[in-house]
């Protein structure tokens, strides 16, 4: 095995913590702090100006943490990806306490980096 990527959708949240970059900067910082990873700089964020809903990226040493919110629609895109293997992290616990989920929909997919042997016609 490699390492695991992490395909969350959160729904039912509070479309002003969704607008909020102070609220999902306290997100990443959880996820970061619980799950043992190490940021490249600074996150970046865009805050589009119809909806104002939030994209944040923060590069990490193990890969990339990302959120697209929708406050229009009450829901949160989160992808996570570890090029080494991380524990579990209460996905739904956490995101119902930040961003007043209702619904949390969690995939974990395991990522290896070798392909698969195939055989030879």
């Amino acid at each position: 095995m490699g390492g695991v990527e992490w395909l969350v959708d959160a729904h039912g949240c509070d479309p002003e913590r969704l607008r909020d970059r102070v609220s999902l900067q306290s997100l990443f910082d959880a996820v970061v702090a619980g799950l043992d990873l190490h940021p490249i700089g600074d996150a970046a964020w865009h805050q589009f100006p119809v909806t104002r809903g939030l994209t944040g990226l923060w590069m990490l040493k193990e890969s990339h943490l990302a959120i697209h919110t929708f406050p229009e629609h009450a829901s949160a895109c989160i992808n996570l990806f570890c090029c080494r293997p991380r524990p579990e992290w209460p996905w739904e616990e956490r995101l119902t306490a930040l961003l007043g989920a209702t619904l949390v929909e969690v995939r974990s997919i395991e990522r290896s980096y070798a392909p698969a042997a195939r055989s030879r016609p």
